[in-house]
């Protein structure tokens, strides 16, 4: 008879010799339809390697995702040219091994190096691909999808203070997949979000060609644009558009709490936010906080973080004529430049030099679990008043409003598959954060769940909105190869409205196969 202990080690090693043989295979394949001459032992790391762990955690920003329950994948590859990731393609469908790609690491739910719906899986992890090539003279950069939102800035700035690009706030996000979703920023009012500043992508489709724009053809071109990362193929470089940025700009922070009348002002600012001079992009960040008056109470805390395309002067006199009632003072306005600001907006300390940029790393690390809303109707101040009562509950809850309005309005909705645009008054992003050894995880998705049904009446409806980059497996998941348009299309019509049906079809022509799946991908029709 077979002790359990022996059956354990018996098992084990079953499944460290499979890894081995599909590593091995892998490897094998890579170098047929790949550089033969490559050391591919040495970009694939194994749980077995003593780097796995390092490498599988260094872009996760969700720890939630990392927890020894979760699986893991059999090897990440990190290929370093655009050709390694053709053949890892190639190599993939030829095994049989499901793939999943990370580019900086930042999905909500961890789609990128996690599978939760089938095994064995293997990450291709781009870290190696973040070459830019920043062209002022044609205003135009070529940027790989490994990059960092915080290094393409920061290759911007190297060759001109006078301009940049409309992403992300957060500078540790991967551009290949932060734009797939949208990737909006504090410009977002001024020139739109990243995918309407986009003129070109290399691409690696379901048979392994790279494709660029002309040869995809301009359905995939829409589809890649807002259609989220992970459906059509591995995103391997983006070309931008730069946009000009005036060389003073002004940042400023004021905060309310409820004592300070936070409940009218921002009930005011759903009202301005919106119409504001495109210039200025004022976001609320929300939290409870300890009372001034009383330390051993919470208030909520409003933080009014904005950036201003333009001098402080100038500044004042928009808020004075549109939003005199946050009460913004000269003292309040910092002049920087663009590149500064960035990093202000990012939560950097003020001495932070913009090199930091390059070194890619993310300064939010935390177990969490997130969801978003769009808003077409001011909150009334009883609405506002309920949701301080739930925010008071919880240990470590975070809310941030994002104003649209300004650019974002004259998109039409179908313009990119992001359809968030015209009517849209502002975004909502909730978090409920946690800590390591916190045993009560399933308590703070219980409660943020809970928050989001009461919010249900004040937000946006049939459908309900959802932003894709915030990704949320709550609203529904694909089940292993047998992913239905019936099922899909109850977050696929949260998170892209209308255009949902044209990236089915889009996804039907070019991977039928459904090569590039995960929880939340675009199905393809049954053939």
């Amino acid at each position: 008879m077979v002790s359990p202990i022996s059956l354990i080690v018996l098992l084990l090693s079953v499944s460290l010799a499979d890894s081995a043989s599909v590593q091995e295979s892998f490897v094998q394949c890579l170098n047929l339809n790949s550089d033969k001459t490559f050391p591919f032992y040495s970009s694939i790391y194994t749980a077995s390697n003593p780097s796995f762990t390092s490498i599988l955690d260094s872009s996760a920003q969700n720890l939630r995702l990392l927890v020894p329950s979760v699986p893991k994948p059999e090897f990440i590859f990190t290929p370093s040219r655009d050709s390694h990731v053709q053949a890892a393609v190639i190599c993939s469908k030829k095994l049989g091994i499901h793939i999943r790609v990370r580019s900086g690491g930042h999905d909500y739910e961890g789609i990128s190096y996690v599978s939760e719906i089938e095994s064995p899986f293997i990450v291709v992890d781009l870290v190696k691909l973040r070459g830019i090539d920043v062209d002022v003279k044609s205003n135009t950069a070529w940027v790989q999808a490994g990059a960092t939102t915080g290094e393409v800035y920061y290759r911007i700035y190297e060759k001109s203070s006078v301009h940049g690009f409309p992403a992300g706030l957060c500078t540790s996000l991967g551009i290949g997949g932060h734009i797939t979703g949208g990737a909006y920023g504090a410009m977002m009012r001024k020139y739109g979000l990243g995918v309407d500043n986009v003129l070109d992508a290399k691409i690696v489709d379901a048979n392994g060609r790279i494709l660029d724009r002309e040869a995809m053809g301009e359905d995939l071109f829409w589809a890649i644009r807002g259609g989220g990362g992970g459906s059509f193929g591995i995103l391997l470089w983006w070309k931008i558009k730069l946009v000009s940025v005036p060389p003073t700009v002004t940042v400023f922070t004021v905060t309310k709490t409820l004592e300070q009348g936070a409940t009218k002002i921002l009930h005011k600012w759903q009202e301005v936010a919106p119409y504001i001079d495109e210039n200025l992009f004022i976001r609320v960040i929300i939290q409870p906080s300890s009372d001034a008056r009383n330390k051993t109470q919470r208030t909520i805390a409003t933080s009014y973080n904005a950036l201003f395309l333009g001098g402080a002067r100038t500044l004042l006199q928009v808020m004075k004529t549109s939003f005199p009632e946050l009460g913004l003072t000269i003292k309040d306005c910092l002049e920087t430049s663009w590149i500064k600001s960035v990093l202000y907006i990012a939560g950097f300390p003020s001495d932070t030099p913009p090199e930091v940029l390059l070194k890619g790393k993310s300064t939010f690390k935390n177990f969490f679990k997130a969801k978003s809303d769009f808003v077409r109707e001011p909150i009334p101040e009883t609405g506002l008043e309920g949701l301080w009562q739930r925010l008071l509950v919880e240990d470590s809850p975070l809310m941030i409003w994002n104003p649209y309005g300004g650019r974002m309005s004259q998109f039409s909705e179908s313009e990119t598959p992001f359809p968030h645009r015209n009517g849209t008054l502002y975004k909502i992003q909730y978090l409920s954060l946690w800590q390591e050894g916190d045993k009560n995880a399933a308590k703070h998705i219980d409660w943020i769940r809970k928050l989001y049904n009461y919010m249900g009446p004040y937000v946006s409806s049939l459908p309900r909105e959802a932003y894709v980059n915030y990704r949320d497996l709550d609203l529904g998941i694909n089940t292993k190869n047998s992913t239905s348009y019936i099922q899909a299309s109850a977050w696929g019509y949260r998170y892209y409205k209308n255009n949902f049906d044209r990236l089915v079809k889009i996804k039907t022509k070019v991977d039928p196969e459904n090569v590039f799946r995960h929880e939340q991908s675009i199905p393809p029709l049954p053939l």
